[in-house]
């Protein structure tokens, strides 16, 4: 059975999501539609690029993800069809596909040239994403539904600065249990420590100088640092919300430095 899995920032209050998944079963009544989240902040494309890109590669091959975020028709508007390790994606070219491709070549990358319904110009999701999501889910190409493109329009990326002896980052998620993920990565981490000591800091005086393994490593009500199911750098709070108790948010504000030495 075909699988579609949607995430947008839809929010489960209105009738947008169901309209969504109603046009998708006309088009195909066997599909297994599954939700990652509607939950996404309006037009939030990085927090959106990071649920995505951590859920994607637990479904089968051959699985198409819509990606609903910003999506909202203009004249200039282009939506595209991109295939990736073997999962296939659509979307708005907004920016989000060059952070699922974090600096990798996807397969396939088209730019969707299915007509727009004037019935549905404001909701592109239930005509012109739907039908592509749906013809590449029974087993059609996205050449059938897009013309080639060379590299993506919209670029953006939230890599994190580094040299020899220092990372800085920013927190980039805050998960359902306040545990504050940052854009630091394990490789990246281990790349620059080379297992030497490090000192991480945050909030003007905060500090932690030991990578734990579990969230239980440390006392309750206690701050740690590790690598989760991400495999990017977490600060956390046995039994704790980090994000309140230590205020860390997912802005620019919250700025992380990792400084190594011998």
């Amino acid at each position: 059975m075909a699988v579609i899995t949607l995430t947008t920032d839809l929010g489960h209050k209105d009738f947008y999501q169901a309209a969504l998944k109603g046009s998708l079963l006309t088009q195909l009544s066997d599909v297994n539609i599954v939700d990652i989240t509607h939950e996404i902040p309006a037009f939030n494309i990085p927090r959106a690029a990071f649920v995505l890109g951590n859920a994607y590669h637990y479904f089968p091959k051959g699985t198409v993800h819509i990606i609903g975020i910003n999506t909202l028709f203009h004249e200039e508007s282009k939506y595209i069809g991109m295939k990736y390790r073997d999962h296939y994606f659509v979307g708005a070219d907004n920016g989000i596909f060059s952070l699922l491709l974090n600096g990798n070549e996807p397969q396939e990358l088209y730019e969707l040239n299915l007509m727009q319904d004037l019935r549905y110009l404001h909701f592109p999701l239930a005509d012109i994403l739907s039908k592509s999501a749906c013809h590449i889910a029974k087993g059609g190409k996205l050449k059938d539904v897009g013309t080639p493109m060379h590299q993506l329009i919209e670029k953006v990326t939230l890599q994190p600065i580094f040299d020899k002896d220092m990372i800085r980052g920013n927190v980039i998620y805050v998960d359902a249990f306040g545990n504050a993920i940052t854009n630091i990565s394990k490789d990246l981490f281990n790349k620059v420590q080379k297992g030497r000591n490090f000192i991480l800091y945050f909030k003007r005086n905060e500090t932690i100088t030991n990578l734990s393994w579990h969230y239980n490593e440390v006392g309750e009500g206690e701050k740690l640092c590790l690598f989760g199911i991400s495999n990017y750098l977490e600060i956390a709070i046995n039994k704790g919300n980090a994000s309140q108790l230590l205020g860390l948010h997912d802005d620019d504000s919250n700025v992380i430095r990792i400084e190594f030495k011998d």
